[in-house]
């Protein structure tokens, strides 16, 4: 069963290039993947720190190899320092 992520992800002003960087490297990465249909990135525009995914993975299997992929793993190294806050991950299926 397909799963379908939105992600928010919310820099720190004095990071957000930087951020930015290091996601639209996993944009250009992930959708080299297999396992994924769509990895779309997109950013606020009231608050420009703001940024979310928008992502379709045709399985779990999918989505959790992933995740373990060294471009996310060097993401997740960043979070605590360059982010505001954890990103928010809602998963969801199409009912």
């Amino acid at each position: 069963m397909k799963i379908y992520l939105t992600a928010v992800i919310k820099a720190k002003d004095e990071y957000r290039a930087e951020v930015l960087e290091i996601l639209q490297n996993m944009v250009s990465e992930t959708r080299k993947e297999n396992a994924n249909e769509l990895y779309s990135l997109h950013q606020g525009i009231e608050d420009k720190n703001q940024f979310i995914f928008y992502e379709i993975w045709k399985s779990e299997e999918g989505l959790a190899q992933h995740n373990q992929q060294l471009y996310i793993q060097a993401f997740g190294a960043i979070v605590d320092e360059k982010l505001q806050e954890k990103p928010q991950l809602y998963t969801t299926h199409i009912l």
